[in-house]
């Protein structure tokens, strides 16, 4: 099961990088780059998973010598970082794309040439 989600994520991956280097409409890079956004969470939260592990509270102090089976918390509380900051990077280049559709009437890439040589 692991490995599904885990290829799923890299699918993800895949998927986004091929929009985000390919596609020419700005709206449509921009779901590109949420779908690459994700995917590396889902990576992330895979990589940190541990098979018939519980989660990683504690109810009470383990017993001597023993080392109780739970999954790593770290790779969680990235993602979770990583989905706040992704929103605001998403937020913001659908602001910018909002301002320059009103500046230019397009989402054609190929249509700004205002910082090209």
């Amino acid at each position: 099961m692991e490995y599904i989600i885990i290829s799923i994520g890299f699918a993800l991956v895949l998927l986004g990088l091929y929009g985000i280097m390919y596609m020419r409409n700005l709206m449509r890079i921009i779901i590109a780059f949420t779908l690459f956004n994700t995917g590396i969470n889902i990576v992330m939260v895979s990589i940190g998973y541990i098979r018939n592990a519980s989660a990683p509270i504690l109810d009470a102090i383990p017993a001597a010598g023993t080392t109780p089976n739970i999954v790593d918390p770290v790779p969680q509380a990235l993602v979770l970082t990583a989905i706040v900051i992704g929103l605001g990077v998403t937020a913001l280049m659908l602001t910018y794309v909002v301002k320059l559709h009103q500046d230019k009437k397009s989402l054609d890439i190929n249509n700004f040439k205002d910082l090209k040589w």
